[in-house]
């Protein structure tokens, strides 16, 4: 199976580029903006001229981490690196016989549920509070389009925290309170979890979350292993610190209960 990665030497790339690689059940190759020392990671921006269109070719399946992955992305970088991008490589990938193109979404398609109770899955409805979550919301419904309309298959992961720092090990340093630690995701899951999306048979398209099993999360994965027979290994709970339940306390008074309590009660203010 020839699978292609976009963004193949970033954080997470290069570490799905390497596994593949050494397995001989794969021919893989990688695109990425920047240089990359290895020659079958080539250098294209998929924003910009479309050269990287031959590259597509005898490829099975597209791993598509490209894009801007900050948070704090603006509307005009989100929109050009992540909406316009992924949406050209839908197209491109249709039209040279690409069979399945598996999307590196992002928890940030319900950031509006931090401080809800509800249970977080594919019948959730979506909450983007920025530019980037509303990005890869976007980037989820052109991909059931082209599933629907054009039979590639797509699976959309949303990726949990695979920290830069601390060896991406889960604790209290990490940002974002219960949610922040809640969210991990460990190097060996995810990586699991993208080679059960290549491998996964008979599914035209899915949005599935992709967390490691940490106990207490309300992240729901059930139906990611149902699905694409994601074997998580590893899992932690969250570990919450009176500094931590009081900052998480006055970002939940602020950005959440007092927008609340006005909603309810002022609806057309």
């Amino acid at each position: 199976m020839h699978v292609l990665i976009t963004g193949a030497g970033g954080h997470l790339g290069r570490k799905l580029f390497d596994v593949l690689e050494a397995d001989p059940d794969y021919k893989v190759s990688g695109i990425d903006i920047r240089p990359v020392d290895h020659p079958d990671i080539h250098t294209a921006d998929l924003s910009g001229d479309p050269i990287w269109i031959k590259l597509l070719e005898g490829v099975d399946v597209i791993v598509h981490l490209a894009g801007d992955r900050e948070p704090a992305a603006s509307w005009s970088s989100a929109i050009k690196h992540n909406m316009d991008a992924t949406l050209s490589l839908y197209h491109h990938a249709v039209a040279v016989g690409v069979k399945r193109v598996v999307l590196a979404s992002s928890n940030w398609v319900q950031g509006d549920k931090r401080f809800s109770t509800d249970a977080l899955n594919s019948d959730t409805p979506p909450g983007p509070v920025n530019a980037y979550g509303m990005s890869k919301l976007f980037c989820e419904r052109t991909g059931a389009y082209f599933a629907q309309h054009h039979g590639l298959s797509v699976i959309c992961l949303r990726i949990g925290w695979t920290q830069w720092t601390h060896d991406n090990k889960p604790g209290p340093h990490m940002a974002m309170g219960r949610w922040g630690q809640e969210m991990w995701l460990s190097d060996r899951d995810f990586l699991n979890g993208m080679r059960a999306a290549i491998d996964a048979t008979d599914v035209a398209f899915a949005a599935l979350n992709l967390m490691s099993d940490n106990p207490g999360m309300r992240w729901d994965i059930a139906e990611t292993k149902r699905k694409i027979g994601y074997d998580p290994q590893d899992g932690s709970p969250a570990k919450i610190t009176s500094a931590i339940a009081m900052r998480t306390s006055i970002k939940r008074l602020f950005s959440f209960r007092i927008v609340e309590f006005f909603e309810k009660r002022l609806p057309h203010w």
